[in-house]
This record gives C-alpha cells, sequence and structure tokens, in this order.
C-alpha cells in the first residue's frame, strides 16, 4: 500500500509512522526544510502533550458524539503508551496536563524524526503539494520541489497540512481548496486560541501583569461561553489560555458587539469571604486587606476603579462602598476589539466539519480513500494539551487505516 500524508506536524509525523509500522510504503510531504516545525513551540518550547481530563465536551466541532467516538477508540492513555513506544516518557502535572519528562519540545521532535528514519517513511522535505486528484482506484499528488513541478502516484492520501495558524511555520492553508473540490465543505478559517483585543480602561496600568481570574464572553445579555484560568494584561488587550480559550467565538462574531467579563476573585472567593468577614470592623486598611490577594499594584488600581481610598480602615467602609468593590471585583467588564491575526494563534478554526469523516478512521465520508487528521478538520479544544491530543489521536487512526489495517 502507497501512502502519501501530507503535512510532517503532530498529526502528519503520527499517520507516517502508524502507516510505515502497519507495513505500508510512506511518504511524508512537508513544506519546510524539516519535519515538526509547530511542534517545537508548543507549551512555550515544553511539548505539552495532552490533558488528562480530554473528553468530548471540551472540544468544539460539529458533533460531540463524533468526537466521543474517536476518543474511545484512541484516547489520552492510548496515546502517552504510543509516545512511551517512540521513546517519549511523560509526566502529569497537579492540574492534569502531561509534559515530556525531558520538558523540551526539541526532544519530541527528534524522538519523531528518529522514529521515521528507523520505519523507512520517505521524507519529501521542501515540498509543497500543489494538488490531489483521485485516480481510478487511487490518486495522483502534484508537488512542487527543487524548482520543479513532479507528481507521484499513490493507494492512499492522509491530509495533514494544517490550518492558517502561525502561518511563518508552514501553516497557511494552501490545501483546502482542494479539499473543496473534491467535494467537501470548507468552513472559513478563522483565529483560534489568540490572544483578545480589548480595551482595558482603567485596566491599563496593569500591563505585563498575569492573574488568575474566572472569565465570560458576552454579546449583549447573553452569556457565549466562560473559562478560568491564567490571563496577562498586555497593550493591547489580554492573552494567556484564560481569553485564549475563548477567542473561536470572537472570531466566529466580526461584526458583533462584545465584552468580556472578568471575575478577579473567582480563585480565592472562599479565603476573601474570611477574611473581610474577620476584618470587616477592623482598622486593617483596604489596600492591605487587598494585597492579601492580589499584588499591591493591581490592589491599588482596583480600589481606584472601585473609588474606595487605599488606606480607608475597613471597619469604616460603607456597606454600600463595600459591596460596589466586591461586584466590581467579580464584573470587571472590558469591551472587546477582536483578535490577533493567524501569526500570533496556536490553533485556527474552520475546515472540513467532522462529520464529513469517519471517527474510526478519519477516511472522508465523500472520497474513498482520503483520510483528514489534525487542523485539516474543524475542532477546537482549549489550552492545556487539548489539541495536541486530537492530533495524535487522529493521526494514528487515519494512519492505521490508511494501511489497510482499520482500528
Amino acid at each position: 500500500m502507497k501512502v502519501a500524508i501530507i503535512g510532517a506536524g503532530a498529526s502528519g509525523m503520527a499517520a507516517a509512522l502508524q502507516a510505515a509500522w502497519q507495513g505500508a510504503d510512506v511518504t511524508l510531504f512537508e513544506r519546510n526544510d524539516q519535519p515538526g516545525r509547530k511542534l517545537l513551540v508548543t507549551g512555550s518550547g515544553r511539548c505539552n502533550i495532552s490533558n488528562a481530563a480530554a473528553a468530548a465536551e471540551k472540544y468544539t466541532c460539529a458533533d460531540p458524539a463524533w468526537m466521543a467516538d474517536l476518543l474511545a477508540r484512541f484516547g489520552v492513555q492510548d496515546v502517552i503508551a504510543w509516545l512511551a513506544a517512540l521513546g517519549i516518557p511523560v509526566r502529569q502535572t497537579s492540574d492534569g496536563w502531561y509534559y515530556p519528562l525531558s520538558d523540551s519540545a526539541q526532544s519530541v521532535v527528534e524522538a519523531f524524526s528518529g522514529a521515521l528514519r528507523l520505519a523507512g517513511v520517505n521524507l519529501a522535505a521542501s515540498a509543497r503539494v500543489t494538488s490531489i486528484r483521485a485516480r481510478g482506484q487511487g490518486f495522483t499528488v502534484s508537488y512542487s520541489r527543487d524548482q520543479a513541478e513532479q507528481q507521484a502516484a499513490f493507494d492512499r492520501v492522509v491530509v495533514a497540512a494544517g490550518g492558517r495558524a502561525q502561518p511563518a511555520l508552514g501553516s497557511r492553508g494552501e490545501l483546502f481548496p482542494e479539499l473543496e473540490r473534491l467535494g467537501h465543505t470548507v468552513l472559513p478559517l478563522r483565529p483560534a486560541l489568540a490572544p483578545v483585543l480589548a480595551d482595558l480602561g482603567g485596566l491599563q496600568p496593569l500591563q505585563g501583569m498575569r492573574l488568575d481570574a474566572g472569565v465570560t464572553l458576552w454579546q449583549g445579555s447573553r452569556c457565549l461561553s466562560g473559562t478560568r484560568g491564567n490571563l496577562i494584561f498586555t497593550k493591547w488587550g489580554l492573552n494567556g489560555p484564560a481569553v485564549m480559550d475563548l477567542s473561536h467565538h470572537v472570531s466566529a462574531r466580526p461584526q458583533a458587539n462584545l465584552h468580556l467579563s472578568l471575575d478577579a476573585l473567582a480563585f480565592v472567593q472562599d479565603e476573601f469571604d474570611r477574611l473581610l468577614a474577620q476584618k470587616r470592623t477592623s482598622r486593617l486598611p483596604a489596600r492591605v486587606f487587598l494585597g492579601a490577594f492580589f499584588p499591591p499594584r493591581a490592589a491599588g488600581i482596583f480600589l481606584k476603579n472601585a473609588r474606595l481610598p487605599e488606606e480607608a480602615p475597613l471597619g469604616q467602609v460603607e456597606d454600600s462602598a463595600l459591596e460596589h468593590l466586591v461586584k466590581y471585583l467579580k464584573d470587571i467588564r472590558l469591551p472587546v476589539k477582536g483578535l490577533r491575526g493567524f501569526e500570533y494563534c496556536q490553533l485556527s478554526a474552520g475546515g472540513v466539519p467532522v462529520n464529513q469523516a469517519d471517527p474510526l478512521t478519519l477516511e472522508s465520508r465523500l472520497v474513498k480513500g482520503l483520510f483528514l487528521a489534525g487542523e485539516t478538520l474543524d475542532v477546537v479544544g482549549p489550552c492545556g494539551g487539548y489539541n495536541l491530543q486530537f492530533a495524535f489521536s487522529s493521526g494514528v487512526l487515519a494512519g492505521k487505516a490508511a494501511a489497510g489495517q482499520p482500528a
């Protein structure tokens, strides 16, 4: 079985290895001069491989049952065992995030590269695939390499070429017109896991500061989604997982009037209530009280925005003023102005809807012998290893099935 894998990212390398291990003659096409370039930057260079909480309900896609079927066939523990067989042992953090023991994305890419060589995969690097044509029982793949146009025939093709996130690393979404020509629906590509452009208003002085908070995204009086996690104040808005996890909802509504609500007490509510009850009638200054939960600069800004004097003793603060402070801390509203572009996001939403592929084999339901994996499909998971989990799961299942061995 001659199998072409297009794209040497996480899903493409997984598909190539699995197909080769099943005995297929595999050619892995990659437009960069080496595989795994995007994998090198995942997890801030540490490669956040998966998450213990990875489950269908954590993902946004056309059919949650489809995702449940895929993860039931090849889930978190399957990926961990599969990576261990490659020589990539992992560790789990207290919050359930999985990283390689090396804490190095570079070591993960090197392990993949070595495994590809040992498996006999033909790596066609610096090769840009330009077309996929169905021919009889197989396909003709056209590609540009060494300033020459070339063609090769294959029995099966796995498209794992990614979306448009981080185009400098090779993802430009150039094969989606081919998939559309082959009969697939292709939803417009848009940024996901992206920093959010927002008007910080009175929070401008917090630029550069990190804060754990609850974050909800609103369209008027309608709550679109919410999350909890770390965020970073920047000169143009907000960054960090807490807002990046909501960004695909923003890009889906480019003309909508949206705002974020920050709950600064989300992670400290019980301690806040307990200390406030103890010190409510004391001479403890409001600044010192808030300083128990936030850095001094943040405590000062929060008090200023709530119009409460920093040195005001808690015992002398009116109930109404204190209620106003608590209400402000639990609902800090920031108008959303958009997202930073594809060059700043970790993932792109859009592409082929999942219901156009079989969740157990990733074979296209429209073109026999064509398989779709990774970011080719319209799937968005939150930060924390969920998207690499999907990349590995879909790649392994696609490679196994493409080699003629159903999962």
